[in-house]
C-alpha cells in the first residue's frame, strides 16, 4: 500500500532521457508467472505482502474472479504509474506480457484498458494502449475500443499484418529470438514485418545487461536471440528508409508485384500506386522486380540494408503496366525505393 519514490524518480527520469533521444518507452504493467519459482518471488504472492492478499494459484491474479483481493492493488498501481509519466510524450502503455501463458483472463486484460482510460480522462495526455496477442500470429478477434497497438512475438513471416490489417490498428512485432545470435534473421524480421505494413518493430537485444548498459555485452553462443552495435545500426538504416516515404499514405501492395521470384525468395511492397513504393527482397542476389504502376517519370534507388549505401540508381519513362526495376547483385537481401518524379 505504499509506493518506492525512488523507483519513480528513476522511471522519470529514465523516459525523460529517452525522450530527448526520441526514443519511445513501452511500459509493461503486468507479466504472467511462467514457474512457480517466479511465483514464489512475487509480491503478489500472500507469502510476500503484508496483507496477505494473494491466497490464489499463480494462475489466478489476472481474474476477475479469482485473484484473492489483487484487483484493487493491481489497479492502484496502474493508476499510479498512468499519473507519473503523464506528462510524457514518448510512452505506450502494454497491458500484459505473453498473457496466453499462466491464466491471463481477456474479461482481466480489458478490464486493465478501461482503468487506463479511466486514469488518464482528466490528465492532459492521452496514450496509447497495447494488447500482446500471441507468438507468431493471430488473428484480433472482439477487439477492445481502447487498444490502439496489437503486438505478437516472434512474428516472421509476418502474415499476422495480413490478417488483421481490417483493424485500421498498429500492428507490432515487440519481442524476437530463438533464431540464433547473428544479426541477419533479427535484420530481416524487422525489414519484412514494416514493408508488409506493421507499425511496429522492436527486438530483444541480448547485449544489453545489467554493467553493460551501452551495448556491448559479448553474450555467449548459447543466448536465445542476438542483438549488437552492427545490428541497431543496420536497424537504423530501415527506419531512414521508411521515414524516407510519406507512409502513412502507403498500403501492403502484394498484389502489384508481378515478379517470379527465385525459389525461397520473398517480396513485401508498401505503395501509394502511382507516386511512391518501398519494396525489400530477401533471398535473391539479383532481382527482376516488376510493378503494375501508371504512366510516368519513376526514379528507382536500390539500396543495402546493411550500409544504407544507394548501390544502383536509373530513371524510368514508364509507358503503363508492370514498371520493370533490375536490381544490382547483393547478398541476398536488397531494399527499393522508386518515387515518381515530375518530367523535366
Amino acid at each position: 500500500d505504499r509506493w518506492d519514490d525512488a523507483y519513480f524518480a528513476r522511471l522519470r527520469d529514465f523516459v525523460r532521457h529517452a525522450g530527448r533521444r526520441e526514443v519511445v518507452v513501452e511500459y509493461v504493467l503486468f507479466c504472467p508467472f511462467y514457474a512457480d519459482d517466479q511465483w514464489k518471488l512475487s509480491p503478489m504472492n500472500a507469502a510476500n505482502n503484508v496483507q496477505g492478499v494473494g491466497v490464489v494459484a499463480r494462475t489466478d491474479p489476472y481474474t476477475l474472479d479469482k485473484n484473492g483481493g489483487l484487483l484493487n492493488h493491481q489497479e492502484a498501481m496502474v493508476r499510479k504509474v498512468v499519473r507519473e509519466l503523464n506528462e510524457f510524450d514518448n510512452v505506450y502503455w502494454e497491458i500484459c506480457n505473453e498473457p496466453y501463458f499462466g491464466g491471463v483472463s481477456m474479461e482481466w486484460q480489458h478490464h486493465i484498458a478501461d482503468v487506463i482510460v479511466a486514469a488518464e480522462r482528466d490528465l492532459p495526455r492521452k496514450h496509447l494502449i497495447s494488447q500482446n496477442v500471441a507468438n507468431n500470429k493471430a488473428k484480433v478477434e472482439n477487439p477492445h475500443p481502447a487498444i490502439s497497438i496489437f503486438n505478437f512475438h516472434y512474428a516472421s513471416p509476418p502474415v499476422t499484418v495480413a490478417m488483421n490489417y481490417g483493424l485500421n490498428k498498429v500492428i507490432g512485432d515487440n519481442e524476437t529470438g530463438f533464431k540464433g545470435t547473428g544479426d541477419a534473421h533479427y535484420r530481416m524480421e524487422g525489414w519484412e514485418f514494416i514493408l508488409a505494413g506493421g507499425g511496429l518493430y522492436n527486438n530483444l537485444d541480448y547485449s544489453f545487461t545489467a554493467g553493460c548498459e551501452d551495448g556491448r555485452f559479448e553474450y555467449p553462443k548459447t543466448q536465445p536471440g542476438g542483438g549488437s552495435a552492427a545490428l541497431r545500426r543496420q536497424l537504423r538504416i530501415l527506419q531512414e528508409f521508411i521515414s524516407s516515404f510519406d507512409f502513412i499514405r502507403m498500403r501492403p501492395a502484394a498484389d502489384l508485384v508481378g515478379t517470379r521470384l527465385p525459389e525461397g525468395a520473398r517480396v513485401h511492397l508498401l505503395a501509394e500506386p502511382g507516386r511512391q513504393y518501398a519494396a525489400y527482397v530477401h533471398g535473391g542476389q539479383k532481382i527482376d522486380l516488376e510493378i503494375e504502376a501508371p504512366p510516368g517519370r519513376y526514379r528507382a534507388e536500390w539500396i543495402s540494408p546493411l550500409t544504407g549505401e544507394v548501390v544502383k540508381t536509373e530513371t524510368m519513362d514508364h509507358a503503363g503496366g508492370r514498371l520493370r526495376a533490375v536490381s544490382p547483385d547483393n547478398e541476398g537481401e536488397i531494399a527499393l525505393r522508386c518515387l515518381r518524379r515530375a518530367r523535366g
